[in-house]
């Protein structure tokens, strides 16, 4: 015997899930306020925008460290990160402090506030 959801039961879970969705957006939004702050100066986001002062940061999470086309890594940069993939853990290393990673990069930047690097990590890895 199969159980069918009425459309009022629907509605209902629709409702109830509205509020949840809504904080999803607001924290992918504080998250991209907060990459375009910290990180655009240096850093491009989108699909197929050239590299910056630093590489493009478009689908990074799943993506071989030092890889990203047009971009020149620092010597630094490449012998920490050789073999590495970037994923949430390392990339929240990465912004608590670069220099810790990979001593002698090119990249300085130190994000101690651990609310703000998961923000930053959730629109990064929103990024396909």
């Amino acid at each position: 015997m199969s159980k069918q959801i009425t459309p009022a039961a629907a509605l209902l879970a629709a409702v109830c899930l509205l509020p949840f969705a809504a904080q999803a957006a607001d924290e992918l939004t504080a998250g991209k306020n907060l990459a375009t702050n910290h990180c655009a100066v240096c850093h491009t986001f989108g699909k197929g925008e050239p590299a910056g002062q630093g590489p493009n940061l478009f689908g990074i999470v799943g993506k071989k460290a030092g890889t990203a086309e047009g971009f020149a890594y620092s010597e630094g940069f490449r012998k920490a990160l050789a073999n590495r993939t970037w994923d949430p853990k390392l990339l929240d290393q990465w912004l608590t402090d670069t220099q810790a990673v990979a001593p002698g990069s090119g990249m300085t930047y130190f994000q101690d506030d651990a609310a703000k690097r998961a923000r930053i990590l959730r629109y990064l890895s929103s990024l396909k």
